[in-house]
């Protein structure tokens, strides 16, 4: 009996030494997350598209989270906000990379960011996902960048290739185009890739200007435009300069025939909602449209989600062109991962060259540059839009897809004039 006792004892004795191991093991995994570190315009002119992308990614880190991780660990983000200053960003990165040894990166959020962000990742021989920048590895040609834009191989061109399709198919052909860009990377980029749509399609150049990014009364370079007498004008410009630059146009009653192009602010729900009937007539180039959500699965989920929460931080609350993009920036990560079952910069990318990926923001895969491999661009419509209507912008109906063809949901109103009057 004192035998079977002392046996009893050094099993348990035993088993005790064994279950304190796996407690302190579990509590050193559980410890040791896998970070995902990035820079984000959180405050500043940037700050409406990063807010999204950062409410995305939360909701994405909720998520891998709840269903035990990557590799068995717990997911954390470590986010800097840049304060929409490109100088910031170099700084920023060096130490996600030294200091804060985060084992994965994502973003920064677009191309003016990217861009001073590359020699530090390239230095450090990191990947990155960025989320809205163009053309980057045209410069920098690197295997560890990928991007969440869905240009595809078309690059800068992607932003305008639509819109002068639609000018062309309009009988009869205008023939006539005034550019204005604001002069700073998106922007310009764009504006080069009009150009060379421009030329392909015949059309002559009239009006040719970019403005400091600092701009804010938009009425002199809005009459020059006017006394240039387009019968295209193609935007290429940011969030607050595409509030001044609509006003300005109401305000003189600019009339060109066709109005519209890379206007990023146009993406944005409140101003959206702000601008309201003023808007109407205004043809976008878009990554995600609303029209696009109910034929990409998971998006509908994703996007409801995000809407309570975005209502709840006082941020966009539609989220349509970041958010999917964002959640499905995280989604590729946490496949490459699992698949990879590493967090070896040099496997990922490797596995991210070869592999598709199923995400919210549609079904990809990426080409030798890190851009999609085929583009997903739509350009949509301004119509019949209401004033301070939110709910109008949620379902596509007053912002149908024009083009491409197949993505079709609605037709153009044609001339501008014509949809203002509605």
């Amino acid at each position: 009996m004192a035998k079977m006792c002392g046996n009893a004892l050094r099993a348990f004795v035993a088993a005790f030494i064994v279950g304190l191991f796996l407690l302190s093991g579990a509590s050193a995994q559980s410890g040791n997350p896998i970070k995902v570190g990035l820079s984000l315009a959180l405050t500043g002119a940037g700050a409406s598209p990063s807010k999204v992308i950062n409410t995305a990614l939360e909701i994405w880190r909720d998520d891998v989270n709840a269903k035990g991780g990557l590799l068995g660990r717990t997911v954390e983000l470590v986010i800097y906000d840049d304060q929409s200053t490109p100088a910031n960003v170099p700084g920023i990165y060096t130490k996600l990379i030294t200091v804060d040894k985060v084992d994965l990166l994502l973003g920064p959020y677009g191309t003016n960011f990217v861009a001073p962000a590359m020699p530090t990742i390239i230095q450090n021989k990191k990947l990155t996902i960025s989320f809205t920048a163009i053309g980057i590895n045209r410069e920098f040609k690197y295997d560890k960048y990928f991007s969440m834009v869905s240009v595809g191989p078309e690059g800068i061109r992607a932003f305008s290739i639509g819109f002068f399709d639609l000018a062309a198919a309009q009988k009869p052909k205008p023939q006539t185009v005034a550019i204005l860009a604001a002069d700073a990377e998106f922007a310009r980029a764009s504006a080069d890739g009009a150009r060379e749509e421009i030329k392909k399609h015949g059309f002559k150049i009239v009006y040719d200007q970019s403005y400091p990014p600092s701009t804010t009364d938009f009425s002199p370079v809005m009459r020059a435009v006017q006394a240039a007498n387009p019968d295209i004008l193609f935007i290429g410009a940011y969030p607050p300069d595409n509030v001044g630059i609509i006003r300005a146009a109401n305000e003189i009653g600019l009339a060109p025939k066709m109005f519209g192009g890379a206007m990023i602010g146009m993406l944005v729900t409140p101003i959206k909602v702000q601008l309201g009937p003023i808007a109407n007539g205004l043809i976008v180039g878009e990554n995600f449209a609303a029209a696009s959500a109910p034929s990409i699965p998971g998006s509908a989920d994703f996007l409801k989600r995000y809407s309570a929460k975005a209502a709840a931080a006082g941020i966009d609350p539609l989220g349509f062109a970041w958010g999917p993009f964002a959640y499905g920036a995280g989604q590729v990560l946490a496949q490459s991962v699992t698949e990879t079952k590493s967090l070896d910069h040099d496997k990922l990318a490797a596995y991210m060259h070869k592999a598709s990926f199923k995400t919210v923001a549609g079904d990809f895969s990426f080409a030798a540059d890190g851009e999609w491999s085929k583009a997903r661009q739509v350009w949509t419509q301004v119509q019949n839009a209401q004033p301070n209507n939110l709910d109008q912008f949620r379902d596509g109906k007053v912002q149908p897809i024009l083009w491409p063809p197949e993505s079709k949901t609605g037709n153009i109103i044609y001339p501008y004039a014509d949809a203002r009057k509605k």
